[in-house]
């Protein structure tokens, strides 16, 4: 049996013999981690270590470290991080600014064994974005987004860290926070063009996650993760040839068991389940979708083996050279 078409969490700050059981039987293809399994540097780096153990394979593992908000590892062990958006808008240089935090974030990362980043968010942000996503974007127009994300990315990569994509195809017109509730995006697809320009720019990437997110002018009746049409169009005219993974599906922006949710998304196109609360039942729910696909296997073992290796160098320097970009003279 090939490995399982799912990437789980873990509940707490060490694996109980339940979740190490149930893994080595379920196989999955990858972790994703959480405030809730941080605790400091030495335990956060044994959990990778037994993670991986488990599974006896150099696992990917991975986790939302953005900086801003959404950051999992905080002070006072690992550095903070102004939100993208923010950061850019202060920086006297942004490019170089983004790279540097980039470099820096994936230290923090491998330093305790995490080797994937979910980031960075290629959404571009409008004016009445909703609050959950705004500051997390790069910017307000396709170029921006581009030229500033492609230096962080550049940077996780020089730091050993694999970037993911995210929300494909674009979350910047969403109203609403989908951990509650389901946007819906009634613009033309020539309207959408920006929204969908920044994936097209990063459609080498060999990961990407979904937005549970409608786009009326391509499917009305199903958001993106779980919609045929979005993911043909993922495909076929953003180019995207990656990994694709469902954004969570413990978000309420999804209706159904977390079985349905899990199957919907793989029938849907998806390559892969992501299930991030750490609930064994769930686990146990979404394990029953089975294993990759063949042509899945296949974007999957690319990305296995797409992971960057980490280049020296001088970190004391890399931070003095962000903090002088970001503070005002």
């Amino acid at each position: 049996m090939g490995q399982g078409a799912y990437i789980f969490g873990c509940e707490g700050l060490k694996l109980s013999q339940n979740e190490a059981s149930f893994f080595k039987e379920s196989d999955p293809w990858g972790f994703i981690l959480f405030a809730r399994n941080v605790d400091h540097p030495d335990q956060l780096k044994a959990l990778c270590g037994e993670l991986r153990e488990c599974l006896g394979r150099n696992v990917p593992i991975l986790i939302d470290q953005e900086g801003g908000r959404v950051q999992r590892l905080r002070a006072p062990y690992w550095r903070e991080f102004l939100p993208p958006l923010d950061q850019a808008a202060i920086a006297k240089d942004p490019q170089r600014a983004m790279w540097l935090r980039g470099r820096l974030l994936a230290e923090d990362l491998q330093s305790v064994g995490i080797d994937v980043n979910c980031a960075p968010s290629l959404d571009v942000a409008q004016n009445d974005t909703h609050r959950f996503l705004k500051n997390r974007c790069y910017g307000f127009d396709a170029g921006t987004v581009v030229s500033l994300a492609r230096e962080l990315e550049q940077g996780l990569a020089a730091g050993g860290v694999a970037a993911v994509m995210k929300h494909i195809p674009g979350h910047g017109r969403s109203l609403l926070d989908t951990h509650l509730k389901l946007p819906r995006v009634s613009a033309s697809l020539d309207d959408l063009r920006e929204d969908f320009e920044p994936f097209v720019a990063f459609n080498h990437l060999s990961m990407a996650m979904t937005a549970h997110i409608i786009f009326e002018a391509i499917d009305p009746d199903h958001c993106a993760t779980q919609s045929p049409l979005v993911s043909q169009f993922i495909r076929n005219q953003i180019g995207f040839n990656g990994l694709l993974m469902s954004d969570d599906l413990s978000m309420e922006a999804l209706d159904g068991s977390i079985f349905e949710r899990a199957q919907m998304s793989i029938h849907a196109g998806c390559d892969i389940a992501l299930h991030c609360n750490g609930k064994l039942n769930e686990m146990e729910e979404v394990a029953q979708i089975g294993s990759l696909s063949p042509a899945a296997q296949k974007r999957a073992d690319h990305a296995f083996n797409a992971r960057p290796y980490r280049q020296e160098g001088d970190i004391q320097a890399f931070e003095a050279e962000l903090k002088s970009l970001l503070t005002s003279s």
